[in-house]
């Protein structure tokens, strides 16, 4: 019966292994692809590419320098929450109800810090992995969070800073996409309790 579980175990990490060898396989070149696709694409319609990839390093020094600002205001914030210890206060009054769906209070700082930056949330994925070890269920599931969220909060400001002109009016309205980017983060909050799950990660 024992030998027949650890063979069971041993199949569906093999099944995962393969699986994961041909995702990175398929990230490997996604890139490579997107390059040719691209010089490809100028060559056929006969577009200078060179001088289209300096207007476009150009455009983009330009939005860095405009939000620069937004960003150091989100660091700062994020550093002050992180050092009164207001984020792990609230993870302590979320902790009764996050047991009930087997999220981990641990996470919920973490889960709140990649919507803004996710350079302070690989700092508080350092500290799980410091406090329970990277094969541990905090661990496990943080390094799931970390892949399947974004931060909505600084793309949608950078985004909407780099089209506010008149020129691109009509991509400056909110609409749906705070609720749809919020939506997304649950899900993938839902998917790393249920791969856990389904992995028997302890």
């Amino acid at each position: 019966m024992f030998c027949n579980c650890i063979y069971q175990k041993l199949m569906v990490w093999e099944r995962i292994g393969a699986v994961m060898d041909i995702v990175a396989f398929i990230s490997n070149l996604i890139i490579p692809v997107l390059i040719f696709y691209v010089i490809g694409y100028g060559l056929l319609n006969k577009v200078d590419i060179f001088d289209a990839f300096i207007n476009g390093a150009a455009d983009g020094f330009k939005v860095v320098i405009n939000i620069l600002p937004t960003l150091i205001g989100l660091m700062m914030a994020i550093g002050l929450l992180r050092a009164s210890g207001a984020l792990e206060a609230f993870g302590n009054i979320l902790s009764p109800y996050m047991e009930y769906i087997k999220f981990p209070a641990e996470l919920v700082p973490l889960s709140l810090v990649k919507m803004f930056s996710s350079s302070a949330a690989t700092g508080l994925l350092t500290d799980i992995y410091k406090n329970f070890g990277t094969d541990s269920k905090p661990g496990f599931m943080a390094s799931l969070l970390m892949c399947c969220s974004e931060t909505i909060f600084y793309t949608i400001s950078v985004y909407f800073m780099a089209t506010g002109s008149k020129e691109h009016k009509p991509v400056t309205g909110m609409r749906w996409m705070l609720a749809g980017a919020l939506i997304c983060t649950f899900a993938g909050m839902a998917a790393c309790v249920l791969i856990t799950s389904l992995l028997n990660i302890s």
